[in-house]
Parts: structure tokens; sequence; C-alpha cells
């Protein structure tokens, strides 16, 4: 049986991303990993589908986890984190939740709030 890459919880050098499909997987991808993006985004929202690209790349290029969530898929998750416009972007280190940003922002700036958290 062949792994997906969907399925890969502990992905410590994932090149792709991580698409979440349920709370207990969310909590399990950012316990057990030091740095994990979490983008809540949908398919019908043109910034979500303009950041995938940087995402991709931030995933191969950093060491970060790189989560998706469908808000559409995941309503109740959505709004456990307060989510209220895609696409939303959290940031996990040691598993502890520490940046909430709405909004597509730029690679660079992704990059450095990933940087900030993994020295």
């Amino acid at each position: 049986m062949a792994t997906d890459a969907r399925d890969d919880v502990s992905a410590q050098s994932s090149d792709e991303p991580v698409y979440i499909d349920s709370s207990s997987h969310l909590e399990k991808v950012t316990t057990e990993n030091d740095i994990v993006l979490v983008d809540f985004y949908a398919d019908w929202c043109g910034p979500c589908q303009m950041l995938n690209p940087i995402l991709e790349q931030l995933a191969n290029t950093t060491e970060a986890v790189i989560a998706k969530v469908d808000v559409d898929e995941r309503q109740q998750l959505a709004g456990s984190f307060g989510v209220r416009g895609v696409p939303t972007l959290a940031l996990f280190a040691d598993g502890e939740q520490v940046e909430q940003q709405t909004g597509a922002l730029p690679e660079d700036r992704l990059r450095s709030l990933i940087e900030g958290y993994t020295e």
C-alpha cells in the first residue's frame, strides 16, 4: 500500500503539504513536528490559490511542515481557530500556536515568520 503525502503525519522532511482530515489529525501533526504552518483555505478562494505555490515552495525549502485545512469540509475545525476569512495561516512551534494571520502573505514574510521559530 503506497503512502500518500496526505496521510503522512510525521512529515519532518515533507516536501508536500499535509492535508488535515480531523482535529485529532491536526493535533498529531502539530505535536509531532517542531514547526507547522497551517493554511485554512477554500477551493473557491482566489488568494488561497495564489498562495498554493508559495506554500509548496516553503514545504520544499524550510524546516516547517505545511498543513492544509479545507474550511468548507472542516467548518467546525476552522471555527475552533476563529477563522473568519480565508486564507488564514496559523503557525505552530513545539505544539503551541504562536501566530495567526489572515490574508495571503508574501513568501519572504512567511519565510521570516517560520525562521523566527526555527532557531
